[in-house]
């Protein structure tokens, strides 16, 4: 898929939002990819997600596992995992910190990829390949749908991203006046220390 098709999709589905955002990094954004709005049409995810399962076949070969962060991840990694005809799990925070719960496995011998949502500092996927390791899992790379910082994240691992869409995002105190001058809303699932 295209850039352009990928972005289609989240206009078609209401997802690419403008205005003033925090997102769950701390940065403000004047874009906001709200995601949960595709992941409720099953044809428009499956074909986001079909096409990001051929990119991992092509890029990342042998994979025998899928792990989503809880709970972005889950919908997309899923899917992806159906698509890929493997196992698809997923981490849950528990006191702050990823876990593999729920009776799930993962054996030395597994490839793993962690696939992800959209990417915007890598945080999520950091901790998430950093639980798993904790556990001994072999995580060979982590997948997204869109990666919003193009390419500049570090998630500690390969990255494979359906796409790349750099959206600018500030500090708080370093906002330009015309991002200043709308009220922020915070959309996203995850909090944020020290904001309120």
């Amino acid at each position: 898929m295209t850039k352009d098709e990928v972005l289609d999709i989240f206009r078609k589905c209401g997802a690419l939002l403008e205005g003033h955002f925090i997102l769950s990094s701390g940065l403000r954004s004047p874009l906001f990819l709200q995601k949960a709005r595709v992941f409720q049409y099953a044809a428009e995810t499956e074909k986001l997600c079909k096409a990001l399962a051929d990119k991992i076949r092509a890029e990342v070969p042998g994979v025998t596992k899928v792990v989503s962060p809880a709970i972005g991840g889950i919908i997309p990694g899923y899917e992806t995992a159906r698509q890929l005809g493997l196992p698809a799990l997923y981490t849950e925070r528990v006191e702050g910190q990823f876990e593999l719960r729920r009776g799930f496995e993962i054996s030395p011998d597994d490839k793993v990829i962690v696939v992800e949502d959209i990417v915007s500092t890598g945080l999520s996927i950091r901790e998430c390949v950093a639980a798993l390791r904790g556990i001994g899992a072999n995580v060979v790379a982590a997948a997204c749908l869109i990666d919003r910082s193009a390419g500049e994240a570090d998630v500690g691992v390969p990255l494979v991203s359906l796409i790349e869409f750099k959206v600018p995002a500030y500090p708080a105190d370093q906002l330009p006046p015309e991002l200043a001058a709308i009220p922020a809303v915070k959309p996203g699932s995850r909090g944020i220390q020290g904001v309120k």
